[in-house]
């Protein structure tokens, strides 16, 4: 295994972790644009132009794009999130150059009016189709209620107004300034060489406008909230809940994904034993998601509306017992197998690995070896949970619930939530 980097006289870094007994090649685009760098003019923007990019340029349409990637069995997507829009695929290592050829055409894309027009309609469509999902309705929510006045609480989608009154010439504009070289990091993973990913980036890549745009990336001060989006035709209430966590950059963030498996994994974890195993909720898990310069614990609870208010005090009693108190050796040394074994597994495939390099090398401009990250993962203590908590306690500040209640009850005395002011 060998890791290579450079940067390209635009401004685009290159980076490549390359194995020659690997079977197969990834390679990817990470555009640092998202939701959170969108004014509310163009809100939903990043998604549709990640859309757009699969509709080609004057040298490949719509119908050649896809058809190609499949002639030459790529596994190949798209995903916008609230900061990075990445573009990927997976190949046989013969056949990386058509499809480096392809991944950088979906960078420049024309972005042509009849396109535009027809893309709108799927997207207008995609907007409705995720308002029927209530996990995902509680997700777009509760950013917004958490991050209220912070551009982390923007919606990916956008809505059905801000969509339909995008035009074209904004989202050429949007593209021309977030798709500059110097904004853009270029990963491949996999069996290939250096000279030939070198190559193959100065020859498409080369000739991308230079620039680099600014982001805030002021760690958010949110002050709590709760809201409920009432839908009386489902049966379950999904209730999701946010609360401070350490950003992106922050070393706390190994001991921060401990304590979420500990706390809230969907196995063998606290909320799992109290909550979901003797049967009074579906689901009761805890994640943490690290943003540029801010952070979340993201609590979700899904059971019987009548049962939703005891479920989010039992969250809360855990949460306080464990504020107070920390984690035990024995549940350290469970999540330790745990996470480094989801390390491993995922390493063993260059697309695996694909996510972890270029995420590493865009958040923090560094480069970690599956190695690295287990000798993290082993040498955290109880110490170090203790210090995190600290700092970063486990919240129920902002509360936001899809189902069929019309209002969230306060929480009782002994529970962790805080309500809106």
């Amino acid at each position: 295994m060998h890791f290579h980097q450079t940067q390209l006289s635009n401004g685009l870094q290159v980076i490549a972790e390359l194995n020659p007994r690997a079977q197969s090649t990834a390679a990817g685009f990470f555009v640092r644009t998202g939701s959170r760098d969108e004014t509310p003019e163009v809100a939903g923007v990043s998604h549709f132009l990640e859309h757009m990019a699969f509709k080609g340029d004057e040298s490949f349409t719509a119908d050649d794009i896809n058809r190609i990637f499949d002639e030459l069995g790529a596994r190949y997507n798209a995903s916008t999130s609230e900061e990075v829009t990445l573009f990927y695929a997976a190949v046989l290592p013969e056949y990386l150059p058509r499809t480096f050829e392809l991944l950088a055409t979906l960078m420049t894309p024309s972005l042509r009016q009849e396109d535009f027009d027809l893309e709108k309609q799927v997207i207008l469509e995609e907007i409705g189709m995720y308002e029927d999902l209530p996990g995902f309705t509680a997700y777009d929510h509760v950013m917004q209620q958490h991050f209220t006045g912070h551009p982390l609480g923007n919606s990916i989608l956008g809505t059905t107004e801000s969509i339909s009154a995008l035009t074209a010439e904004q989202m050429r504009t949007y593209h021309a300034d977030r798709y500059k070289a110097g904004n853009i990091i270029l990963a491949v993973a996999g069996n290939t060489t250096w000279d030939n990913v070198r190559q193959l980036a100065e020859q498409h890549c080369g000739d991308w406008p230079a620039g680099n745009p600014a982001r805030d990336t002021t760690e958010a001060a949110p002050r709590g909230a709760r809201f409920c989006v009432p839908k009386p035709s489902i049966q379950q209430q999904h209730v999701m809940q946010l609360g401070p966590a350490p950003p992106s950059a922050s070393p706390l963030r190994y001991a921060a994904d401990l304590l979420s498996v500990i706390v809230g994994d969907d196995s063998g974890s606290r909320l799992y034993w109290d909550i979901v195993d003797p049967g009074y909720a579906e689901a009761a898990e805890l994640s943490y998601n690290d943003y540029d310069g801010s952070g979340t614990w993201a609590t979700y609870v899904c059971s019987r509306p009548e049962d939703i208010r005891d479920n989010l005090d039992r969250v809360g009693v855990i949460y306080e017992e464990v504020n107070r108190h920390g984690v035990t050796e024995e549940e350290l040394e469970q999540a330790r197998n745990k996470v480094s074994a989801r390390i491993v597994l995922q390493s063993e495939r260059p697309m695996g690995r694909l996510a972890s390099l270029g995420g590493n090398w865009l958040y923090r401009n560094e480069y970690r070896t599956v190695e690295d990250d287990l000798e993290v993962v082993r040498s955290l203590t109880t110490a170090d949970i203790r210090n995190l908590l600290d700092q970063y306690p486990l919240r129920q500040l902002t509360t936001v619930g899809v189902g069929p209640l019309e209002r969230l009850d306060a929480p009782a005395e002994n529970g962790s939530e805080q309500p809106a002011e």
